[in-house]
């Protein structure tokens, strides 16, 4: 009797980088605590070096979701697993930092809401299932989706990419395994090898993700003037350590005392821009107001002009 023929999706997956059974770790199960953080650590350590050999691409997506967000388009991660919540953990932290709107950068994730918190399974292959989410949100040639896909297979990811193609919208692929034969506006590879336990996403390749994401929506936010130098100057004073914060860069921003920054924001009406540029321009708050306008806010030209 002839054995069974392995599975195309066996074979697929048997060939991923992400798949491979590393070998400085086979004897991980006969390691003390500290031998096994130190096994972790070591492998932990290639994921700067292979993020930093992705740099040019991952500036080429800085540039297209900062132009999207000047012409009015969002920035939209797409995943499942791991990805999904990193993309969600990502869009979730804007708003706070940076003072957008949460509809400017967005997460979804295969299973919904319920699969942030719990593994949904078989979400990930429901292909259909990324067109149906994106059609809700109202996904247009302004906004930018960034699918993410350690295995580079996922099938929930790669339809939404094709989706988006589909109506226009520009597309950046984060993945882990060199071969990339989907089609994006931009393609990142993290080549960090082989998982510490194999094809255990969450760790090496979910880690370089996410230093990737930070430096997206980070960069593109930069780009928009939302922050002078490197001070966040937009963020939302949500809670009372949030008011202290503001009242800190406004004294690092301008060399003045606490008591000087409790009144600039105050006659600010809070808003740490115009109290900045109020302050070092030496003018009216609605003066300060106009030169934000006149500069697409960014702080540096308001002052300058």
């Amino acid at each position: 009797m002839k054995s069974p023929k392995p599975s195309k999706l066996y074979q697929e997956l048997s060939s991923l980088l992400t798949e491979q059974v590393n070998p400085n770790t086979r004897h991980i199960d006969e390691c003390s605590p500290l031998e096994i953080a130190r096994l972790i650590n070591e492998e932990d350590k290639k994921v700067a070096i292979a993020v930093e050999k992705e740099l040019e691409q991952i500036a080429k997506a800085i540039e297209i979701v900062a132009n999207a967000f000047k012409s009015g388009g969002r920035l939209i991660y797409i995943g499942a697993g791991t990805s999904g919540r990193l993309g969600i953990l990502d869009a979730s932290e804007c708003p706070p930092t940076f003072g957008v709107k949460p509809s400017q950068v967005q997460g979804i994730i295969a299973g919904g809401k319920k699969a942030v918190f719990k593994s949904v399974e078989g979400a990930e292959d429901d292909a259909d299932a990324a067109s149906r989410d994106l059609k809700k949100i109202k996904l247009d040639k302004r906004d930018v989706l960034c699918g993410i896909s350690a295995s580079k297979r996922t099938p929930f990811v790669v339809s939404g990419l094709r989706y988006a193609r589909q109506v226009g919208a520009k597309t950046i692929f984060l993945t882990s395994n060199p071969t990339v034969k989907e089609k994006a506006t931009v393609v990142i590879r993290t080549l960090v090898g082989a998982e510490v336990i194999m094809g255990s996403t969450r760790m090496k390749a979910g880690t370089s993700h996410k230093l990737v994401l930070n430096m997206i929506s980070t960069g593109a936010m930069i780009l928009c003037g939302k922050t002078y130098g490197n001070l966040m100057i937009d963020l939302q004073q949500t809670n009372q350590k949030l008011i202290e914060r503001t009242k800190r860069i406004f004294t690092l921003a301008t060399g003045d005392d606490y008591k000087t920054a409790e009144t600039f924001l105050k006659n600010a009406d809070g808003s740490l821009k115009t109290a900045i540029v109020m302050r070092l321009a030496d003018v009216s708050k609605r003066e300060a107001e106009a030169r934000l306008r006149k500069s697409d806010g960014f702080v540096k030209r308001a002052i300058a002009n």
